[in-house]
């Protein structure tokens, strides 16, 4: 039976650093079935690929060998009698050359589609979908995503969906499946990017994402490359990680709504003034005090992570009484150095923690 795959959400930069957050900081569950965390665990460094996120409309064809062939918009299963802007038409008549499409991607990543439901989602874009973008002069176009998902036939909880791609990148094999003759392309065709994102220091990659961003929309990629000159809507970034994949959006000014905040740019100078103070007034030796006098001079032996908001605590305000001269110096607050300092000393806690 034909049923409807939706696309998720795309998420916000911040969602995904508190994602991978999580992620990292996951240990397991207790007696009760609770997930536990470690938050003191270190975060991964993990490469993005960005695509240029086009402004149309949201849509997907879906086959498996039982149901055949159907097209969805966003929210419903479409057909020519009941489309969204022409794509449902659009698709059917160019059905030979998606299910070619499907062929090549079952053959490169080995499906049974006697079993899986493949689904392969695009930004259905062109003349009379959007206006005021470049890609809204070009002629109505399939725009296909750099992943797409296969699914059981049978919805079941021992076997999940998952996520592959329609392109390589990073020196493979060319694999981007599309059809530029029957107005079928692939994002990954066109202009990319790639960023690598520290999670332990997130905030540190927001300006380079703010000028990528900035780029397309003063001139979209991929209008461009049909010979328009207009403005673009913004990037669409994606990792897979541990078999989880993140992906994240970031809009321009002009595309923003009260709900899409537009990233603000980070100081990269007082970033960087706050590490060289910090590099200043942090010592091993204040850790190791803090050690001592809450845990006792066995510490080694008896660290309790019970007691260590007791030792953050102690940290602190050694701190704030022996170096609050030097912040000063540096035209700083406590609260400006304070959260950096926090996370050494939560470092150091683990490698004593981890030598018990």
């Amino acid at each position: 039976m034909k049923r409807m795959i939706k696309f998720p959400s795309i998420e916000q930069f911040r969602t995904i650093v508190k994602n991978v957050n999580d992620h990292a900081s996951y240990i397991g569950k207790d007696e009760n079935g609770t997930a536990m965390f470690d938050y003191l665990k270190p975060k991964p460094k993990l490469s993005f690929y960005g695509t240029v996120k086009l402004h149309g409309t949201n849509a997907s064809i879906s086959y498996n060998d039982v149901d055949g062939f159907w097209v969805q918009s966003r929210e419903n299963i479409i057909t020519p009698e009941k489309d969204n802007m022409g794509c449902a038409f659009f698709c059917e008549q160019n059905k030979s050359a998606w299910l070619r499409i499907i062929e090549e991607l079952v053959q490169e990543h080995e499906l049974d589609l006697t079993k899986q439901t493949i689904t392969i989602y695009f930004e259905w874009a062109g003349k009379g979908i959007q206006k005021g973008v470049g890609i809204s002069e070009i002629e109505k176009s399939a725009f296909i995503f750099s992943r797409f998902k296969v699914s059981p036939i049978e919805p079941s909880e021992d076997e999940r969906a998952i996520w592959l791609p329609t392109c390589t990148t990073g020196g493979q094999r060319i694999f981007n499946v599309s059809d530029s003759n029957n107005r079928i392309y692939n994002v990954c065709d066109f202009k990319t990017y790639s960023i690598e994102i520290d999670f332990n220091d997130p905030a540190r990659i927001q300006n380079q994402l703010n000028d990528l961003t900035l780029a397309v929309e003063d001139e979209c990629p991929i209008a461009k490359a049909f010979g328009i000159s207009g403005i673009g809507e913004g990037i669409v970034w994606e990792a897979i990680w541990e078999h989880n994949k993140y992906t994240f959006k970031v809009k321009g000014e002009k595309h923003s709504n009260s709900k899409v905040k537009v990233m603000k740019p980070v100081d990269m100078e007082k970033l960087n003034k706050i590490d060289k103070c910090v590099e200043e007034i942090v010592h091993n030796w204040r850790f190791d005090q803090a050690m001592t006098a809450v845990f006792g001079p066995d510490y080694e032996q008896t660290i309790d992570r019970k007691k260590m908001g007791d030792y953050l605590k102690w940290v602190a305000a050694d701190t704030l009484k022996e170096e609050s001269d030097i912040i000063a110096s540096y035209g700083f607050e406590p609260k400006d150095v304070m959260g950096r300092i926090q996370n050494l000393a939560k470092q150091y806690f683990q490698e004593v923690e981890n030598l018990k």
